[in-house]
C-alpha cells in the first residue's frame, strides 16, 4: 500500500510542476468521455495505455490524473452496450489500481 500511495503522491506533485516531457507522443490515449462529465454508463476504451500513462518520468501527469479522477468517479458503472469490459478496458483499470487507485472504484474483472 505504501508504494501505491507514494506513486500517487509523486503523480500529484508532478502535476503541480511544469511539464518537462514535451517530446512524449500521446499514443494510447484515454477516453474520459469529456462530452459527458457524469456519464450514466461507460464507453469501452479503444486504445491500450501508452507512454503518456506508463512512461514513468515521461508520463503526462495531467493525463494520468484525469484517468484517475474518471475511474474514481465513474469506474463502477456498467458499459453502455451491456457487455463486459474488454481486455483493453481491463488494462486501464489495472493501471488505475497499480498507480494507487482504490480497486473498489472500478468494476471487478469478469
Amino acid at each position: 500500500m505504501t508504494t501505491r500511495r507514494a506513486r500517487l503522491l509523486c503523480l500529484v506533485l508532478l502535476a503541480a510542476a511544469p511539464l518537462t516531457a514535451c517530446g512524449t507522443e500521446p499514443n494510447g490515449s484515454f477516453d474520459a468521455q469529456p462530452g459527458t462529465p457524469t456519464p450514466s454508463c461507460l464507453q469501452h476504451q479503444s486504445q491500450d495505455p501508452g507512454t503518456e500513462f506508463t512512461g514513468g518520468e515521461n508520463s503526462d501527469p495531467r493525463a494520468v490524473l484525469e484517468m484517475m479522477r474518471f475511474y474514481t468517479a465513474n469506474g463502477t458503472r456498467t458499459y453502455c452496450d451491456g457487455k463486459p469490459p474488454t481486455d483493453t478496458d481491463r488494462r486501464w483499470t489495472e493501471l488505475y489500481a497499480e498507480l494507487g487507485g482504490d480497486p473498489s472504484h472500478v468494476a471487478p474483472p469478469e
